[in-house]
């Protein structure tokens, strides 16, 4: 860990290191760390001129918050420090060169800040500036590393010191180093127990959904469910249909046996067969497998007619927000009529529809309920259709 001193760190060690070693291979030269100016005194000049995100350990905190925006783990932001350094002294004597290979010599043979060094850093800063640094805590050390500059590049950098002009520089990286926030996560209670699950994946397929009845029969509310495939059979096994789960009567590996529950809405339904496993201390069912999804329609029913009030029973009920459609086909031999009716958007579930009747002529009409494009059946009689009928005088 690393708090935010953690850069002036950096380059208050790397100063009083290079002060130590020019001062002894250049009488009279030190090291300072200011912005360069146009006629330094004899020694180097250690300036940060750019800082960038590490791109090795960029984002190697993350996730630093929980879906609630409470801290998970301190942020931490990796950074690779950039110094400009720079070498003044008599041209003469070619005392900026012999400053160079000082310098370059020195961070060659000791390109590692060490943490004894940063905490000798710290203790002989000017006035405790760097006091509460813990940098030398950092489980990753600092490393020098040369970076060679273009001309074009120098150019550029050198352009922004105003009113300065080129002395011999050298650029060189200092990598890793941390800065960590001050925010504290909160630590959750550690794991009571621990339970490890192994469990082979066999994926239940379903094949066919059809009625009891026969596979040609249709589906309607009071059937008993066929569903055939492979794999049907699990530990606790489940049905979802439109997302209500049923517990089947009878289970084997290629076949399960249901009834239909009240609560399943006339119209295409989805169907889905659920392995649940037993996890936990108890053991509960928690979903696992499921199998592909298979389709049916479930279509509706009309049970009766009352021919004075013309409200017609529908079974399953109709839902608030379900498409319903009345038709009408007059039973007559002699041209026929034929009506259609939408009917509008119910306030609640409902198991009766009222038949709309004021625009149709007198005769006895054949009745059909569409909800949601599932037709309902017609009675046959005798090879002719005999109901659900209703008479309007």
């Amino acid at each position: 860990m690393s708090n935010f001193l953690a850069i002036a760190t950096v380059t208050e060690a790397l100063k009083q290191m290079l002060d130590a070693t020019v001062g002894r291979d250049v009488p009279g030269a030190n090291a300072t760390a200011v912005r360069p100016a146009e006629s330094g005194d004899k020694g180097v000049n250690i300036y940060l001129y750019q800082v960038g995100p590490n791109s090795s350990w960029r984002n190697e905190d993350l996730p630093t918050r929980r879906d609630d925006s409470t801290i998970a783990q301190r942020p931490r932001a990796a950074l690779d420090l950039h110094y400009l350094l720079t070498f003044y002294g008599e041209e003469v004597h070619l005392e900026p060169q012999r400053l160079l290979g000082s310098v370059v010599a020195t961070l060659h043979a000791q390109p590692v800040l060490t943490r004894q060094r940063i905490r000798d850093a710290i203790n002989n800063a000017e006035n405790g500036f760097l006091n509460g640094s813990d940098l030398a805590e950092e489980i990753e050390l600092v490393k020098f590393t040369p970076v060679p500059l273009s001309l074009e590049e120098l150019y550029n950098l050198w352009s922004g010191f105003f009113q300065t002009s080129y002395s011999l520089s050298v650029s060189y990286q200092a990598s890793v180093v941390f800065v960590e926030g001050a925010e504290i996560p909160k630590r959750a209670l550690p794991v009571l127990e621990r339970n490890l699950y192994v469990a082979t994946f066999r994926q239940p397929l379903i094949e066919e959904v059809a009625s009891q009845d026969g596979s040609n029969q249709p589906i309607v509310f009071d059937s008993t469910l066929v569903i055939r495939g492979k794999r049907l059979r699990g530990d606790v096994t489940r049905v979802l249909i439109g997302g209500t789960e049923v517990e089947p009567e009878k289970i084997d590996e290629t076949k399960i046996v249901l009834a239909l529950p009240d609560t399943i809405r006339a119209g295409v339904r989805s169907l889905q067969v659920v392995h649940k496993m037993m996890m936990g201390t108890p053991p509960e069912p928690h979903r696992g497998v499921e199998s592909n999804v298979a389709a049916f329609v479930l279509r509706p029913a009309i049970t009766c007619i009352d021919d004075a009030t013309k409200v017609a029973s529908v079974s399953p009920a109709v839902g608030q927000k379900q498409r319903v459609v009345i038709l009408l086909n007059e039973l007559s031999e002699n041209s026929p009529a034929a009506y259609t009716f939408v009917l509008p958007s119910r306030g609640a579930d409902t198991d009766e529809i009222t038949i709309p009747v004021s625009s149709v002529e007198a005769g006895t009409y054949l009745v059909r309920v569409q909800v949601d494009g599932a037709e309902s059946l017609l009675d046959v009689e005798d090879g002719e259709y005999a109901g659900p009928k209703v008479v309007i005088e």
